[in-house]
């Protein structure tokens, strides 16, 4: 149950009309933990121009507010082994809910998916896959895309080079 926001509750998630609103220094912390989640408090606090107390506040109500949905470690892919980045136009066979809602569900369990898009166009979606070269995206593609539910046609193109990646969004 979402609650007004009062000095003692917070929302569940914002709305857009409460993130316009979010002032200087709110702005400041999520900008900070988008380039640097492991920022201790003290170091945020210390970049944002905030005593630790308010500093921790803040970011306490941005998490609660869904602002800020979870916090990770951005691993590099070619020291793991998996340097190789697909993405894979697919189209489906039906256009129909049940379809749609049978490919999204097999499609969590592709080994390497980290992406998966509904898009309009050509393709009913793009998956974007990592995975650790030619014979091992051979082997994905005849063990499990090719068995994907629904699928009528898949089209694949291999990244030759990722000019950038990015997780920051554009915060004003």
């Amino acid at each position: 149950m979402a609650t007004k926001r009062t000095t003692n509750s917070l929302r569940k998630t914002e709305t857009p009309e409460e993130v316009n609103q979010l002032d200087r220094v709110d702005r400041a912390i999520l900008r900070s933990l988008q380039r640097d989640a492991s920022l201790s408090n003290v170091a945020l606090a210390a970049k944002v121009h905030l005593s630790p107390a308010a500093c921790l506040r803040r970011t306490e109500r941005l998490k609660a507010s869904g602002l800020v949905r979870r916090t990770v470690a951005l691993l590099d892919p070619a020291q793991l082994g998996l340097g190789m980045l697909v993405v894979i136009g697919v189209v489906l066979d039906r256009s129909t809910p049940e379809s749609f809602a049978d490919f999204e569900k097999a499609v969590h369990k592709v080994p390497g998916c980290l992406e998966c898009l509904v898009v309009t166009g050509e393709f009913d979606y793009f998956v974007v896959v990592r995975t650790q070269d030619n014979e091992s995206f051979n082997r994905l593609h005849a063990a499990e895309l090719l068995y994907l539910p629904g699928v009528r046609q898949i089209r694949t193109f291999v990244v030759l080079k990722q000019v950038f990646s990015t997780t920051e969004l554009p915060i004003a």
